[in-house]
């Protein structure tokens, strides 16, 4: 029998008294919760103000014409261009520079120089801040920003591959491509043979996350493959040699030679080893975001400037 005590039992009581604890045990928790919740809604004020913005170079707009390339000459008239971060401080220089449609054009220059901007510029991540870039004489301020860039490639210095199959990787640049023309494209990038002779299964061989299971020498021929398929007019090749080791520089640069013997689209390279450029048709070097010197390797030699300086102090 449970004992009274005024209106309330004992088993009563202590029922009051625990629930009465464990609210405050769960107030006390919620307390310390408070300052994440504030940092929760802070947090989502940012990402909605993040959602609403809208970039000033849209890929998904359709606006712009669509235009076909039929040179791939590319026009940088009188161009000066500071990044956002830093509006003072102007990387390029009222620059002109003449890309000619099938021919290869390589920048060089010290670091800061503005070789990488260049290639930002044509693929439009950014706007000039005064003169233009044109193609084929039309500005691409004026294009479709996915279709210019679908007309342009560009293989860099860190190869972004996928776990798939080395066809399928490949084929990425261009997924309508047949197997002939992936085949086409791994002979160009001079990998075909590593393909069939190196590879347990081939064209059907899985590169692993990131491409884990290739050497440093596969990934990038294999990403030079890819943009090859994608039968771009304009081809960017931004430091593709630079992170390699002698062996495999000279395997990926058999395959940039191929690139340059068939002529049939404009090819940027910037480049960071001077070795791998000797052979371009057209050889600018940036000092302080202008052109200080430009023609051939021997034209450049013979005259005896800051180039000729860079290649002996390179050999």
């Amino acid at each position: 029998m449970l004992l009274q005590r005024g209106d309330l039992t004992v088993q009563e009581m202590f029922t009051a008294f625990f629930a009465v604890v464990i609210c405050a045990v769960g107030v006390g928790q919620a307390v310390q919760l408070a300052p994440d919740l504030t940092k929760a809604s802070l947090a989502k004020n940012g990402l909605f103000h993040l959602f609403s913005q809208r970039p000033a170079i849209d890929a998904a707009s359709q606006q712009g014409s669509r235009v076909s390339f039929t040179q791939g000459a590319v026009l940088f008239d009188r161009v000066s261009f500071a990044y956002p971060a830093r509006p003072m401080s102007l990387v390029l220089r009222d620059l002109t520079l003449e890309l000619p449609g099938g021919k290869s054009v390589a920048i060089v220059g010290a670091s800061g120089s503005g070789k990488s901007t260049i290639a930002g510029l044509l693929l439009r991540f950014y706007d000039v801040g005064s003169g233009g870039v044109f193609i084929d004489g039309v500005p691409i301020s004026a294009m479709n920003v996915a279709s210019l860039r679908a007309q342009i490639a560009i293989v860099g210095q860190e190869p972004r591959l996928f776990d798939a199959t080395v066809a399928d990787n490949i084929r990425y640049g261009n997924v309508n491509a047949t197997d002939e023309e992936v085949e086409e494209a791994a002979r160009v990038a001079n990998i075909h043979e590593t393909i069939v002779s190196e590879l347990p299964d081939g064209y059907q061989t899985m590169v692993g996350p990131k491409g884990s299971l290739l050497s440093g020498g596969q990934r990038q021929r294999l990403a030079i493959a890819r943009a090859v398929v994608r039968r771009p007019k304009i081809l960017i090749l931004d430091e593709a040699t630079a992170a390699l080791d002698t062996e495999n520089e000279q395997l990926v640069q058999t395959a940039l030679d191929n690139l340059l013997r068939e002529r049939s689209r404009t090819t940027l390279i910037i480049a960071h080893r001077l070795s791998t450029i000797r052979n371009a048709d057209k050889i600018v070097l940036l000092d302080d975001g202008h052109v200080a010197e430009q023609g051939t390797h021997a034209e450049l030699m013979a005259l005896g400037g800051a180039y000729a300086h860079m290649v002996s102090a390179s050999s």
